[in-house]
């Protein structure tokens, strides 16, 4: 099975922490229109990439910026 590219959302983050109890990994964990998500703590962008068929890149930067992160769609 393929996945539509059109459900991966990519962001340039300053999310430096890698705490699974914090509360923004428990929400995107949690998120019921979240089916995958992960955070590359390695590249200098901290990106974030995250598969949902529902959430519009805004709604994904919203919820990232409720917890004092900032968030930016890469192209």
């Amino acid at each position: 099975m393929e996945t539509n590219l059109n459900t991966i959302h990519i962001f340039k983050t300053d999310i430096g922490e890698k705490n699974p109890d914090c509360p923004m990994h428990i929400t995107l964990d949690n998120h019921s229109d979240i089916q995958q998500w992960s955070i590359d703590y390695e590249d200098v962008d901290c990106v974030l990439r995250v598969v949902s068929e529902v959430l519009k890149p805004n709604e994904i930067i919203g919820i990232v910026n409720e917890f004092g992160y900032q968030c930016q769609e890469l192209p």
